[in-house]
């Protein structure tokens, strides 16, 4: 998609204004509210540092959490502009209002590279509404519209696609066109073997990634809950595991389907079982599935087993490009890590083009320290998925065209 990019921009005093998704996790602590995975600011840095070194004016707008289009404090966004003022080195001014006189204001006394962040655009009703006069109010604060927050181009609201309306440029920032060429462009013509690693808990999640992927992938390798989706239409016993019932239906469709497309559909031969979901629990394997023998009756299934795992190592190494989004067990759990610690080794080690689609999946692969040695993490999770299934992202539709 030929959009306007930051780098096409002239931004040497102007008020630009840069969507960003600083929706990231926090804990309370003595009192304080403390960031614990700082990864989505990190990733919006290189867009910032271009606009202060082009002599932008730089005025941060994000959301976080789900404030219901109320100001609630318990979802200020001023511990990010702190958090974010020691990434810089660089002090961050912060305004308590989104938009408005005093928010009109802290921006006319900016000077070329400095960086101001909006409190929550969520605090407005106008927001998820998309409501065109509250885009308008927003837009009134800057020049150019840049749009960096790649996690939330799925969302139709007033920050991400309603000001791009109202603005005469509209750009995709730095971290925007690097999720666009992985997910997008390196997927349209993928280098075969194409391998997609899929996993979490519900096949409805994936459905629309499954079929989109049929057209191009060689070989899918299936892990996490859904599978078990999977062995209950084709009759395998699941025991306790979690299976979505008013899916078998689906689940049988996708499998005629791969083998009509001749797309090789691998679901695990064996798993790890059981009866207690805890970091102290004492799983076994199940031993080789059939339609006789899957997962014991009252245990539940709750990662790939020692066979499956070099069944899908031997598929990795051998793959151009690996797409791989939702972990093959509960990985946040030690007893149940296996699998996914060893799939996320393995893509590492690979020789392919490796993309890790977002959500748990990128959790998994930082949390194992292989985060530096895959090609792509998408800062996505839903906004990846609807990428991926060929859908088109309000937040980048609004944007200027190139020509």
């Amino acid at each position: 998609m030929s959009k306007l990019s930051v780098l096409d921009l002239s931004l040497s005093g102007k008020r630009v204004l840069l969507r960003v998704d600083f929706n990231v996790p926090t804990e309370e602590r003595d009192g304080l509210t403390h960031i614990t995975d700082d990864n989505r600011i990190k990733e919006s840095l290189p867009t910032i540092q271009h606009l202060r070194a082009a002599g932008a004016k730089v005025i941060l707008m994000a959301h976080f959490g789900r404030p219901k289009g109320a100001v609630n404090l318990k979802y200020t966004l001023r511990p990010v502009a702190q958090h974010l003022s020691h990434l810089l080195d660089s002090p961050v001014a912060f305004s308590p209002q989104t938009v408005g006189p005093d928010a009109a204001a802290m921006i006319a006394d900016m000077h070329n590279g400095d960086v101001l962040l909006l409190e929550n655009v969520r605090f407005n009703a106008g927001e998820e509404a998309n409501d065109e006069a509250f885009a308008k109010e927003l837009a009134s604060l800057g020049d150019v519209f840049v749009n960096d927050a790649f996690g939330a181009a799925h969302r139709a609201h007033a920050s991400t696609a309603g000001i791009a309306h109202q603005l005469p440029q509209a750009a995709m920032g730095l971290l925007m066109a690097k999720e666009l060429k992985y997910l997008q462009g390196e997927l349209t013509s993928p280098a075969h073997p194409f391998v997609v690693i899929l996993g979490g808990s519900k096949v409805s999640d994936k459905i629309g990634v499954i079929k989109a992927l049929m057209e191009k992938a060689n070989t899918f390798l299936i892990g996490g809950a859904m599978a078990y989706t999977f062995f209950r239409a084709l009759g395998i016993p699941t025991g306790n595991s979690r299976v979505e019932a008013d899916k078998v239906d689906l689940a049988k469709e996708i499998l005629a389907l791969a083998e009509a497309k001749g797309v090789r559909f691998l679901l695990p031969v064996d798993n790890i079982e059981t009866q207690e979901i805890s970091a102290t629990a004492q799983p076994r394997p199940t031993g080789l599935v059939s339609p006789a023998k899957g997962v014991t009756e009252g245990w539940e299934a709750v990662d790939i087993g020692p066979e499956t795992i070099e069944r899908y190592k031997h598929e990795i190494a051998g793959a151009k490009t690996i797409l791989w989004n939702g972990p093959v067990g509960i990985f946040e759990l030690p007893p149940f890590a296996t699998g996914t610690r060893s799939i996320a080794a393995a893509v590492a080690e690979s020789h392919a083009v490796t993309i890790i689609g977002g959500g748990d999946s990128v959790t998994a692969v930082k949390q194992f320290g292989f985060a530096d040695r895959v090609s792509f993490c998408s800062t996505g999770g839903g906004a990846s998925l609807e990428l991926i299934e060929g859908k088109m992202l309000p937040g980048v539709a609004a944007l200027t065209d190139k020509a």
